[in-house]
C-alpha cells in the first residue's frame, strides 16, 4: 500500500510539473489530487522518493521536480497509452488522407505531430522496399535521346534523360519498351532491379538497352533506403525556456544533421511499440535534457521508417506517446493502401 501511494505521489508530481513548469509542494499535491492523506504523510513520501533518486529539490525551493529516473518509472508504470479523442483522430485522418503523394504524406505527418505534441517532430522518409513499379515509359526526344519515366505504387515519379549513343528507330524503341515493361511492371523494386539487370547482355542494339537499364536501376536505387528526415515544429523549442545554451543550441544544430536525427529516432519497430528514451538514456550526451518518443511505421508488419518527437524531459508522456502511435498507424495505413 505504501509503495502504491508513493507511486501515486510520483505520478502527481510528474503531472503537475509538466503542467505548471514549477516545483511541486506537498500542500499543492493534496489539494489538487485528493490523495486521501495529510500533507505530512505526503512530505514523508516525497522524502522517500527523493532518497530513491526519483525526485529532487531544485535550488532552495520547497517543491520537488522529477529526475530522469522518476520519469522513467512514471513511463514504465503507464498501464495503457491513453487514446486520442475522437476529434483528434478525425483531424489526423482528414489531414493525412488529403495527401497527394508520399512526400506530402511525410510533410503532413511531421506538421501534425508537431501540432499535437507541441514538440519538435521527426519523420524518416520510408524505405520503400515493398513499393512496386506501376508503369515505365520511354519517350523519344530525339534519335539518340530518351526520357525514361518511372512511376511507383507509392505515387512517386522519377524522370531521367538517357543518352543512347546511337539512334534507335520506332520498331526498336517499341521492342525495348516491351522488354523493360515485362521485366519491371508489377514487381517490387528489388525484384524489378534484378530483372532489369538480367536484360544486360551482348546485343545488337549497340548498348542502347544497357543505357536504359542503367538509368532505371539507378532511379529505383534511391527508393530502397532512405536517410532523409523531415523536421517540423522547431519553434516549439521555445518551450525550453531559459536553458538555451544547454538544451536548445545542440538540438538546433542536430536538426541539420539527418544521420544524428536517425540515431535519435532509433531502430524502427512496428506493431504499435512506442519507445521512450529519457535524458541520458539517449545516444548523445549533449541531449541529456531531452527525451525522444518514437515508433516505427510501415505497411503490414514491415518497418518502413521511424517517426517521433524530441522535447524536454518535462513533457506530457502519455499524450505524446498516444499522438506518436496514432500518426504512425495512419501513415502505415496509407502506405498499406498504396
Amino acid at each position: 500500500m505504501q509503495d502504491e501511494r508513493r507511486l501515486d505521489v510520483l505520478r502527481a508530481i510528474v503531472e503537475d510539473y509538466v503542467s505548471t513548469q514549477e516545483p511541486v509542494g506537498s500542500k499543492a499535491l493534496v489539494e489538487r489530487h485528493g490523495l486521501g492523506v495529510s500533507p505530512a504523510t505526503v512530505r514523508n513520501d516525497m522524502a522517500a522518493l527523493e532518497e530513491e533518486g526519483l525526485i529532487t529539490q531544485p535550488h532552495t525551493s520547497a517543491g520537488r521536480i522529477p529526475t530522469d529516473k522518476g520519469y522513467r518509472l512514471f513511463v514504465d508504470r503507464l498501464t495503457t497509452i491513453k487514446p486520442m479523442s475522437s476529434a483528434e483522430r478525425r483531424a489526423i485522418a482528414v489531414f493525412l488522407d488529403e495527401a497527394v503523394d508520399l512526400d506530402d504524406v511525410v510533410q503532413r505527418s511531421v506538421r501534425m505531430l508537431a501540432q499535437l505534441t507541441h514538440q519538435v517532430a521527426l519523420v524518416q522518409y520510408p524505405t520503400l522496399s515493398r513499393a512496386t513499379v506501376r508503369h515505365v515509359e520511354l519517350v523519344q526526344l530525339s534519335g539518340t535521346r530518351l526520357l525514361a519515366v518511372l512511376i511507383l505504387s507509392s505515387e512517386q515519379v522519377e524522370q531521367r534523360l538517357v543518352d543512347l549513343g546511337r539512334e534507335i528507330d520506332d520498331e526498336g524503341l517499341a521492342a525495348l519498351r516491351a522488354r523493360v515493361a515485362t521485366a519491371s511492371i508489377g514487381r517490387i523494386i528489388a525484384e524489378a532491379s534484378t530483372e532489369l539487370i538480367d536484360l544486360v547482355a551482348p546485343s545488337e542494339d549497340g548498348g542502347v538497352q544497357d543505357a536504359v537499364v542503367d538509368v532505371l536501376v539507378e532511379a529505383m536505387s534511391g527508393h530502397r533506403s532512405s536517410e532523409r528526415v523531415a523536421v517540423g515544429g522547431a519553434a516549439n523549442l521555445a518551450r525550453f525556456g531559459d536553458s538555451f545554451e544547454v538544451s536548445v543550441r545542440p538540438l538546433l544544430e542536430a536538426l541539420e544533421e539527418h544521420v544524428v536525427l536517425l540515431k535519435l529516432l532509433g531502430e524502427a519497430q512496428t506493431g504499435g511499440m512506442v519507445t521512450v528514451r529519457i535524458g541520458h538514456e539517449g545516444p548523445y550526451q549533449e541531449f541529456a535534457s531531452t527525451s525522444v518518443v518514437s515508433t516505427g511505421y510501415g505497411p503490414g508488419d514491415e518497418a518502413a521508417g521511424n517517426l517521433g518527437v524530441v522535447g524536454p524531459t518535462r513533457m506530457d508522456y502519455p499524450g505524446t506517446m498516444a499522438a506518436v502511435r496514432a500518426v504512425a498507424r495512419y501513415v502505415s495505413r496509407i502506405l498499406d493502401e498504396a
